[in-house]
Formats: C-alpha cells, structure tokens, sequence
C-alpha cells in the first residue's frame, strides 16, 4: 500500500484494515482533528464528545470505508424501537445519497443533544445551535414533511400516526385524531399544518429535553 511500510523482525504486522481507515479517513479530509478545528462544533459538541461520537462512528463502520450505509444505522438499539426510526435514519441522508461521513452524521445528531445554558448565545452573530429549539423543531416537522413542501398535510399526518400506534387504533380513530390536529393548528384555513403553526402547537412542549437520543453507548 502506498505511503506505509510495513516493519522489518520477526512478529512485526501492521493491521491493513487500521491503515486503510485511516487512509481514507485522510482523503476525504475528516479526521477527528479536522472536524474539531475548534473548541465547538456547529451543534455545540466539544473536543471529548466528538471523539466519542467519532468512536460511535467507527464502530458502526462495519465496512471500514469511511461512511455508513441504512443498514449501520438501523444496528442502533435506539432507532431499531422507535417508530419513527426509518424516518430519522433517512434524515441522516443528503437527497439523493447512500452513504454519510462523520462530518455529516456528527452534524444530524446534533439536533438531538439537550440544549444547555452555554448553547444559547446571545451574539446575533454567532449561528444559533443545530440544537436550538428552533432547529428541533424543524428537524422534527421535516419529519412529517415527506413531500418538502413547507406544510404537513392530513395524509402526511395520518402516515406518521400509523408508524406510531400500529394496528391498535382503526382508521377511522386515526382519521378523527388528524382531522382535529389539523384544525386546532390550522389558522390560514389551508387545512394543512405550516411550520409556524407547527411551532406554535409545540410552544408548551420540552422539546428541548424529549428531542433526545443517546447514542454514545
């Protein structure tokens, strides 16, 4: 392999998987240092917290390439029970993309870090937090958004519904239950729900605090 010489004597060995992670962790420009560059990364993430989510990460890695595919992520105890699981996962994805490197998985799950007294600046020019929020909230309506028109539609309500309750409620429940969500939140008469509106619902909601999921363990 280029650029590695491998030890003269007896019992010497270099572990060709360690080095061609660490080759490729070079070429795509996204060792552990240079996604810190800093005291904190953009979701707020400190030096030791990023190593361990770099840990997290490597681990997942089950191809050593450097990225993670659908399947790593649904090796994640948290998201494998939740109901929302295949959605969040898609999350982690770029349109079009099957692949995420650290940089962009560290980046998703910023979203999903309690906000803490030192996340919220009050500088108008420092960027708010990926976990402000502002940005959980979005994070959690795109959720909804499958078709990313800016609004949650009653189909797209219902569909979530059903990925939450399975088969314990009938249709017609679910229907009742998106129909009066949907008006409550509703206030431009469009009967679907804008990301204000969506907001506005939530106003009283900890989503500060129930946005959470560990995945450092």
């Amino acid at each position: 392999m280029n650029g590695v010489e491998r030890p003269s004597g007896k019992g010497s060995e270099v572990n060709v998987g360690s080095v061609k992670r660490v080759e490729t962790q070079k070429e795509m420009g996204w060792s552990v240092n240079g996604v810190v560059g800093g005291e904190k990364s953009e979701g707020g993430e400190g030096t030791s917290q990023i190593t361990r989510l770099y840990s997290r990460f490597t681990s997942l890695d089950k191809g050593e390439n450097g990225t993670l595919c659908r399947e790593d992520f649904q090796r994640i105890p948290e998201l494998a029970i939740n109901p929302l699981g295949d959605r969040i996962i898609n999350a982690f994805f770029p349109e079009s993309e099957d692949q995420v490197n650290f940089r962009g998985f560290m980046r998703t799950l910023a979203h999903f870090r309690p906000i803490e007294e030192s996340d919220k600046s009050k500088d108008p020019r420092v960027p708010e937090p990926l976990n402000s929020r502002n940005n959980k909230l979005l994070f959690a309506f795109r959720l909804y958004d499958l078709d990313k028109d800016d609004k949650i539609s009653r189909e797209e309500l219902l569909q979530v519904l059903r990925m939450m309750v399975g088969v314990n409620i009938s249709d017609e429940q679910l229907g009742s239950i998106a129909d009066r969500t949907i008006q409550e939140a509703d206030q431009d008469g469009d009967l679907s729900i804008s990301f204000n509106e969506f907001q506005k619902v939530l106003e009283k909601v900890d989503v500060e605090q129930k946005m959470s999921i560990r995945f450092l363990h």
